[in-house]
């Protein structure tokens, strides 16, 4: 399924609450200095809304179509295959792409090669059990396939990061009159009707293991009370 839907959602006046949510999720979340390297995997046509891409040297947007900012660098390619080289990337957006994207474990899998230790990830999905979003995407589709198919939960988002081994660091979930954003561990994995999409920031840990060296343990020595009795630290001194 394209990202059709997707854009077609946020022209109804519930689809631009929610983008002004998520925008004001990615102003907070986006920490990284200019000088880093930020790619976006999947074009929205309003990056403006949420970081000045002109003031970013290096971030770049990857979307088959060519979408996004005129201001960013474009890359023109598929996401379960990123033309990029190993740990080169600092900070990842994934702005509702999984659920649209038939490689998506794939995808991830790309992410955590390109992301350089410590990266950050930040992923924006739709709720599936959302019924306002279940409603419209069967609608668009015209009920030619089932909405289960694509849509991604909460938990199992969690899931491929922890084995991945990213540390969820924020989560978030968008309502339509306000936005509540919580520890991972506080939102309840099986999501929520009321929540539209939600949103994730993780960190890439890296973890090296510490070679054992063989200890070798040597016999103690046996030492006579004679030896002790004579040495200096044992001598006492009378003045």
């Amino acid at each position: 399924m394209k990202r059709k839907f997707l854009f077609s959602w946020y022209q109804t006046p519930r689809g631009k609450l929610l983008k002004e949510l998520e925008a004001a999720f990615l102003q907070r979340a986006i920490t990284v200095s200019c000088q880093q390297t930020v790619l976006q995997i999947g074009g929205l046509g309003w990056e403006n809304d949420f970081i000045d891409c002109s003031l970013y040297k290096f971030y770049t947007i990857l979307d088959v179509n060519s979408l996004g900012s005129q201001d960013a660098r474009k890359i023109q390619a598929k996401a379960f295959r990123l033309p990029l080289k190993c740990e080169s990337v600092d900070m990842v957006i994934i702005p509702h792409l999984l659920e649209f994207d038939t490689s998506r474990f794939q995808t991830m899998r790309e992410i955590e090669r390109v992301l350089k230790p410590e990266g950050i990830v930040l992923i924006m999905n739709f709720n599936p059990w959302s019924l306002w979003v279940r409603y419209h995407f069967l609608w668009e589709i015209k009920l030619a396939d089932s909405w289960r198919g694509h849509f991604i939960s909460h938990g199992r988002v969690m899931d491929w990061l922890k084995l991945l081994n990213f540390e969820v660091t924020t989560s978030s979930s968008f309502y339509l009159d306000e936005v509540k954003t919580k520890h991972s561990k506080a939102i309840n994995p099986s999501g929520s009707l009321s929540a539209t999409s939600y949103a994730i920031k993780a960190i890439k840990r890296r973890y090296n293991l510490i070679p054992l060296t063989p200890v070798t343990q040597e016999m103690p020595r046996l030492v006579n009370e004679t030896s002790l009795a004579s040495s200096p630290a044992n001598t006492i001194s009378h003045e």
